[in-house]
């Protein structure tokens, strides 16, 4: 019944590989190491899940009130990738949702290419995306921007924004699948199910390995 979707686009980290609570692990020993700072787990969620790279330097600077030092952004790519590397894990249920998609999908993410290479390599789940990987890199603007998803969309097979599925687990990859037209669904088992629902979210769930019943579920209620 997924026949009102033509493609399904998925963020990576967060939705295909549990990365978010190593990298913000990572990313918090740095910042509390480099600037004295006291940061939670619970505030890196809230401040910095979902931005790019880039934007999290953005964010460094109005907390410090300086630009960061050049070594602080490549002192976290290097950190995060050797984590990822050794640690990364798939998110539960996602290849029985990879298996029971009778739809073509493919990958729009916040990471670069090396780092979703890392991450879909160290989890098995690189096979199911050869070639349907795709980066803010690739494109002009990051999320919440709808850039990297259009360009995903063009990528595989052109499909109409309106026929196309993002399943997202952060505020701004949710505003830019919906800026895109598209329709989102928010996996929330880590985020904040209000926080996903008040940036535009169609619909939530959390349990990945029942993403087909769920589109079929929403598919049925929107026909």
């Amino acid at each position: 019944m997924m026949n009102k979707f033509e493609l399904v686009i998925f963020d990576c980290d967060g939705v295909l590989v549990d990365s978010e609570k190593i990298a913000n692990e990572v990313f918090a020993n740095i910042l509390n190491e480099e600037f004295d700072l006291s940061l939670n787990l619970d505030d890196m969620y809230r401040m910095f899940v979902g931005h790019s790279s880039a934007q999290c330097m953005k964010i460094i600077e109005e907390m410090i009130g300086k630009v960061p030092p050049a070594h602080i952004e490549q002192r976290y790519k290097d950190e995060i990738n050797i984590a990822l590397a050794t640690s990364v894990m798939p998110v539960q249920g996602i290849e029985k949702a990879l298996n029971d998609l009778t739809i073509p999908f493919g990958v729009a993410s916040s990471g670069s290419h090396e780092k979703m290479q890392t991450t879909l390599g160290r989890t098995n789940l690189l096979p199911y995306f050869m070639g349907k990987l795709h980066s803010i890199f690739d494109v002009e603007r990051a999320k919440p921007y709808p850039d990297v998803y259009l360009y995903a969309a063009k990528q595989l097979g052109n499909v109409a924004p309106s026929k196309c599925l993002v399943i997202e687990d952060s505020a701004l990859g949710v505003q830019a699948g919906v800026s895109a037209g598209m329709t989102v669904f928010a996996y929330c088992e880590l985020t904040d199910e209000n926080k996903l629902l008040g940036a535009g979210a169609h619909h939530t769930f959390k349990d990945m390995g029942k993403l087909a019943d769920e589109i079929n579920r929403f598919t049925a209620n929107t026909q």
